[in-house]
């Protein structure tokens, strides 16, 4: 038995790479649903039919929860902080952080970034939570036992304390990556407000600041770098361009095999939490829609395709549903908190 909603409208399963060129362009203003343009104020109603608001389903959500065990997943950048031109400065506001180190003390709770595990702890600068940095390629969690599956995890290693294992798949093809670092700063130096950004195991080209006129001629020096590089696919997010190692690991595998170190991978009661806002954050809407139970929610102030079953408008948003999560929790168990209970440090 599954609490995520079904609905009667057919969505589109996007892949990270199958943009359109309008929604590729630096300026696109309108989303596009079923390759057509559409108006926000004409669609977002009738969208909404489809994706409620998880603050107007909360009791129901959470009466379904009722003697579940919830395992919180969040995106960062457009969910816990606004999106923002200048990437280095997608900062949360304190009362986020408070709120999720909040949900973290009734919950397991983990950060799945687009960015470098490294980078992203700076931001969020908690120690009570779980971060996966490069789409899931770069895990810091529990060194418990990993179910095995024919191979399907890779080999893990401690910390210097002993205290969490780094996972990273995508561990052999660094050194490809500072080579496609160094090209791609030398080729686009000259393009003005395109900027390249070190995510470890995956290399993002922000064009947010770029003009239009600029993009096409970004993009071509992108691609023409890429095409050296075989084992690596061209993506797209939010005003970025994502270079990635061709793996088969992304968010969705990530949010697996967190559950699974923390010994839930096979339980039938648990019910992943999934709030993000990017493509990227599909795979993970995936895999809890094919696990039938969870709630994945995505973060969207207008109709976009999608395989959540609910919805946020923005971060203020986040904000709130962190906020009634963690005080519904605190109202309905004792004083010993979930976290004690699975195990994450403080």
């Amino acid at each position: 038995m599954g609490f995520q909603r079904s609905s009667n409208r057919q969505k589109v399963q996007p892949g990270v790479s199958d943009l359109s060129s309008n929604e590729r362009a630096p300026n696109s203003c309108h989303p596009v649903i079923n390759g057509s343009a559409v108006s926000d104020d004409a669609n977002y109603s009738s969208w909404m039919v489809d994706h409620p608001s998880a603050l107007t389903s909360f009791d129901q959500m959470m009466k379904d929860a009722k003697g579940k065990k919830i395992v919180v997943f969040l995106d960062y950048d457009g969910t816990l902080s606004p999106i923002v031109n200048d990437p280095d400065r997608a900062f949360m506001s304190d009362e986020m952080r408070a709120a999720v180190r909040e949900v973290a003390k009734y919950f397991p709770t983990a950060i799945i970034s687009g960015r470098s595990r490294d980078k992203v702890k700076g931001f969020v600068q908690l120690n009570n939570i779980y971060y996966a940095g490069s789409h899931g390629m770069d895990i810091m969690a529990p060194p418990r036992p990993v179910r095995s599956s024919e191979g399907k995890y890779h080999t893990v290693s401690l910390d210097r304390k002993g205290n969490e294992a780094v996972f990273q798949p995508a561990q052999k093809f660094l050194p490809s990556i500072q080579k496609i670092l160094t090209e791609l700063e030398e080729a686009i130096m000259k393009i003005q407000g395109a900027r390249v950004e070190n995510n470890r195991f995956c290399v993002s080209v922000h064009f947010r600041q770029v003009r239009d006129e600029d993009y096409g001629i970004l993009e071509e020096k992108v691609k023409s770098i890429l095409k050296h590089y075989p084992d690596f696919r061209l993506g797209w997010g939010k005003k970025v361009m994502e270079i990635r190692p061709s793996i088969e690991w992304d968010k969705g595998n990530a949010l697996e095999y967190l559950l699974d170190t923390l010994g839930l991978g096979n339980c039938t009661d648990v019910l992943p939490v999934y709030i993000g806002d990017d493509r990227t954050d599909e795979d993970a809407f995936k895999v809890i829609q094919k696990r039938g139970r969870g709630y994945p929610i995505v973060v969207a102030s207008s109709p976009k395709d999608t395989k959540a079953s609910y919805s946020l408008h923005d971060p203020s948003e986040v904000l709130t549903f962190l906020l009634r999560l963690a005080r519904w929790r605190k109202a309905s168990s004792s004083s010993r908190s979930l976290s004690q209970i699975w195990g994450v440090g403080s």
